[in-house]
Order: structure tokens, then C-alpha cells, then sequence
């Protein structure tokens, strides 16, 4: 019997099926500082956030290379989730 894989992706790939094709505009999609954003992500791992934070709303901190930083409220913390502009969409 062969032992399953614990690997990154390990039950992720099927969250994000059928979540749609990169395009080039979303690579570079720029933000401001202080812009409210939603993190989605999509199918594709380059900076991608973990799948517990998708659906949720922050705020951009601080640009980190091609990434932003986001800070996000978790009940009474706040944290900070390092994402690239293709997991991110400009929220209300």
C-alpha cells in the first residue's frame, strides 16, 4: 500500500477547480496603500494566500516585491497575509 502524500497542495486542488485562467492584466494590477481589498484565489500557486483567508476583506499595508501585504481581521487580532495582485480584487 503506498503512503499518501502531505504535500502543499494536499487537498487544496480541488477548492480551486474551475477557478479560471490567469490573464496578463491581473499580473499587473497595481493597489494603493490603504486600498480594501478581497482576497480570491485563483488556480495558480505563485503567491498565492492560504485558503482559510479567501473571501476576506483587508486592507493593503505594504507593497513586498511584486506582492502586497494585507491586513486582515481575525475575530480580535490582526493579521497580515502576503499575497500577489492575481489573489486579490479591489473591494467596497
Amino acid at each position: 500500500m503506498v503512503k499518501r502524500s502531505k504535500g502543499a497542495f494536499n487537498g487544496r486542488t480541488r477548492k480551486l477547480k474551475g477557478k479560471g485562467v490567469v490573464s496578463v492584466a491581473q499580473y499587473v494590477r497595481t493597489f494603493n496603500l490603504g486600498d480594501k481589498v478581497v482576497i480570491t484565489p485563483k488556480a495558480k500557486w505563485e503567491g498565492m494566500p492560504h485558503l482559510r483567508y479567501s473571501g476576506r476583506q483587508g486592507i493593503i499595508v505594504e507593497k513586498r516585491g511584486k506582492s502586497y501585504v494585507v491586513e486582515v481581521a481575525d475575530f480580535n487580532q490582526k493579521k497580515k497575509v502576503i499575497a500577489s495582485p492575481i489573489h486579490l480584487k479591489l473591494g467596497s
